[in-house]
């Protein structure tokens, strides 16, 4: 049914970026003879998913088929639930690896498999429209928010490239927290062609202050990059912007990693405090790197790079010091041994679902309560040389 398809991208690209979900409701309808139809959205702490069309639901949100709608967004398959002669399609709305949320199509029979499979692709239409809709209205990201961003947070979560990407060769994801008031802490990432560029950010300081901070410091580092700039340039250069800001009485913990998915080479520049920890089988090490100074503490300070390789199967988590050094009343820190078996427990997980499960892990050693800490795990898995044996979705 390709017609489907083109019929709902039509009206997509045809509709107000804030009506997306409408116009994707009367074309799904017409085209599938679908009953209802509804978006869904995931919030800042991936914790549920929200209803665009209906926002006033009960905080319940869908109700009884909540379980069924966060297993297809878990999974990112197509997932099919049925009563009362009635059958729903739950479709992930995901688009370029980043995982936005969930399309529900309600049928008034269960459907064949070419109705499912157009379904799945106006689900990726729609993923496509609304990533693209989020630059021109604010309705998107109301829905995900489920409590008032402080100014700090709005800014980071404004900078971020996204929250995973996906790659023939590797899967990426990232998680902020806390992710209602994350102040300094912070990643970006970018691809082009087989090379993988990959930055976590410690932010010193709390507020709008470390928020600002580390703007500088991202936007030097991509100013560096996009001017064709190695892993030295873009630290230096970023080093050299905060210093002269602030003449070295604030300065940014910094990892530059850069990853060639031809081959599985990372090289590194280790500028302060965030960790990098390999899993492989069941076996959580670190990564030994040598540290430098912080970005911003000296001027002209200059920064080599080192180098190290993962294998196909490999998974590499960055953290803060938010996450292994978190010691809630006094107590052995997380990364002793608690957010180890925390990343042994994800083996079966996509990195999509593991930076969530070490999070949780962080919460739960800290009791639930709020972090005391900006914390930010980014996860990165390497299946194996891009375009050759091993590469692929994991």
């Amino acid at each position: 049914m390709p017609e489907a398809s083109g019929t709902v991208s039509r009206a997509l690209r045809e509709a107000p970026p804030d009506r997306l979900a409408e116009a994707a409701d009367r074309a799904i309808r017409a085209a599938l003879g679908a009953s209802r139809t509804d978006v869904f959205v995931a919030d800042y702490r991936i914790s549920g998913l929200w209803p665009v069309l209906d926002p006033d639901l009960p905080d319940a949100g869908f109700l009884p088929c909540h379980g069924v709608a966060q297993r297809c967004f878990s999974s990112q398959q197509p997932v099919l639930d049925g009563d009362d002669g009635r059958c729903r399609i739950y479709l992930p709305l995901t688009v370029w690896g980043e995982r936005l949320g969930v399309l529900l199509v309600e049928l008034p029979a269960a459907p064949a498999a070419s109705t499912v499979e157009a379904a799945r692709d106006i689900a990726g239409e729609l993923a496509l429209a609304l990533r693209a809709a989020d630059r021109g209205t604010d309705r998107y990201r109301r829905a995900r928010r489920r409590e008032r961003l402080s100014m700090a947070a709005e800014m980071q979560w404004d900078l971020l490239p996204g929250r995973s990407v996906t790659h023939g060769a590797f899967l990426l994801a990232g998680q902020l927290e806390p992710a209602y008031t994350v102040g300094g802490d912070h990643f970006d990432w970018s691809v082009d062609g087989d090379r993988l560029a990959l930055t976590v950010l410690n932010g010193a300081g709390t507020g709008l202050s470390a928020s600002l901070l580390t703007a500088v410091a991202v936007n030097a580092m991509r100013n560096a990059r996009r001017s064709g700039g190695g892993l030295v340039e873009q630290a230096e250069l970023a080093s050299d912007t905060v210093f002269f800001q602030h003449r070295g009485e604030r300065h940014v913990a910094t990892l530059l990693l850069e990853l060639d998915a031809t081959d599985g080479r990372v090289r590194a520049v280790d500028a302060g405090s965030p960790h990098v920890l390999r899993l492989r089988g069941g076996s959580v090490q670190r990564v030994p790197l040598e540290q430098q100074l912080p970005l911003g503490m000296f001027a002209e300070t200059r920064y080599e790079v080192q180098e190290f390789t993962v294998e196909p199967g490999d998974r590499l988590f960055v953290v803060s010091d938010g996450v292994y050094a978190a010691a809630p009343d006094g107590g052995e820190p997380y990364g002793e041994r608690a957010m180890a078996r925390s990343m042994r427990a994800t083996r079966l997980q996509p990195a999509t679902e593991a930076v969530g499960t070490v999070m949780r892990g962080l919460q739960s050693y800290h009791a639930d309560a709020d972090l005391r800490d900006d914390a930010v795990v980014v996860c990165l898995d390497w299946h194996g040389r891009a375009g050759g044996p091993g590469g692929g979705a994991r």
